[in-house]
């Protein structure tokens, strides 16, 4: 018991400091890869390549001076951004990030929680999010703070329509399984749910960058409209708080994509490596080389999540309403539909 609970421990521990490095560096690869795209260098000053921007950053967030506005809810403003970063950081213990490990007669498995309801624990924890922008926007008693909060709710909610049915397809496909570490491991050595899903895949990737308030559907912190949307009274390590929770958010997102519609850690022709290295089931370096296909699938993730916000311009907000309820909904109805009368030709289903 006190092995496992020490494990688990170490599990929690490294994935906090991994999606804090990952948020991190994400803004360091962001202002890079704009700089890519628009021929110029990006962060080049602080350290080789501009590798300790991310430190210059975070350190500028923590030294500043705290402000809270005299007119607002003084103890909801000050909850919000921790609510919204804790609830971003709690969607990663679902995930899988390799195969498990054997050391002796113990397996470990590369995940913090392996719950037999992990997509509905995972719709739930990533819908309390919206919470925190909305007692932020609320709690700062600014009308523009308040407009941005009201915006996210109301693009949060319609979009998890669309995002929710394109998950339950996706359930369907790989056999009624609730199971985040069942759906990836029902691909080993077969064919990647993106091939049996491909529509539900792309509703659930625009679904996944509205949920994100990534560009083009950023409009919950539109500057040129309402300042700085949801957190506009925010500064210092608050406003820092909300910033990173965005990218923790990205990355999670990108890890989920990774793993429901392209394998996780699972890759073509993965078994023959494993047995051209003469590599037994349970070695520990089999679970490093699926964590390293796991991890590169979504750092891909993470870099389309990042060139479409510097391609592609900003929705108005009835045109992003538009979409979520005219087009996303009706799709993901659709594919719902085709992917009940495929999976009942194939056998999977018995009416």
């Amino acid at each position: 018991m006190i092995e496992f609970i020490i494990y688990k421990s170490i599990i929690c521990v490294v994935i906090f400091a991994v999606s804090l490095g990952i948020a991190a560096y994400s803004t360091w690869w962001e202002r890079k890869f704009a700089g890519l795209l628009q021929d110029r260098w990006g962060p080049s000053r602080a350290g080789k390549w501009g590798l300790l921007q991310p430190l210059a950053d975070g350190g500028k967030m923590l030294f500043k001076e705290e402000i809270i506005p005299n007119v607002s809810n003084k103890f909801l403003f000050i909850l919000a951004p921790g609510l919204f970063i804790v609830t971003a950081i709690v969607a990663g213990v679902l995930i899988p990030w390799g195969p498990a490990m054997q050391i002796g007669d113990s397996v470990y498995a590369l995940q913090v929680s392996d719950v037999n309801v992990g997509v509905i624990f995972l719709l739930g924890v990533t819908s309390i999010g919206v919470y925190g922008i909305m007692i932020g926007g609320w709690a700062s008693n600014n009308k523009y703070s308040l407009l941005g909060a009201i915006r996210a709710s109301a693009q949060m909610i319609s979009y998890e329509l669309a995002m929710g049915i394109s998950l339950i397809a996706l359930i369907i496909t790989a056999g009624g399984t609730l199971s985040f570490s069942e759906i990836v491991a029902a691909q080993d050595g077969g064919v990647a749910n993106v091939v049996w899903q491909p529509l539900g895949f792309i509703i659930f990737f625009v679904c996944a960058l509205a949920e994100t308030n990534r560009a083009p559907f950023d409009l919950a912190e539109c500057e040129t409209e309402l300042v700085g949307g949801y957190h506009t009274e925010y500064s210092a390590f608050k406003l820092g708080l909300f910033l990173f929770a965005e990218y923790i958010n990205m990355f999670v997102s990108s890890a989920v994509m990774a793993g429901f519609y392209f394998g996780g850690y699972n890759f073509p022709f993965a078994h023959e490596l494993y047995s051209a290295m003469g590599l037994q089931e349970g070695s520990w370096i089999i679970s490093l080389i699926g964590f390293g296909a796991y991890f590169t699938k979504t750092l891909i993730f993470i870099s389309v999540f990042m060139w479409i916000r510097w391609t592609i311009p900003r929705f108005r907000y009835d045109q992003l309403m538009n979409l979520g309820w005219k087009a996303l909904l009706p799709l993901s109805l659709l594919n719902l539909a085709i992917t009940v009368v495929v999976e009942y030709f194939r056998g999977n289903i018995i009416f």
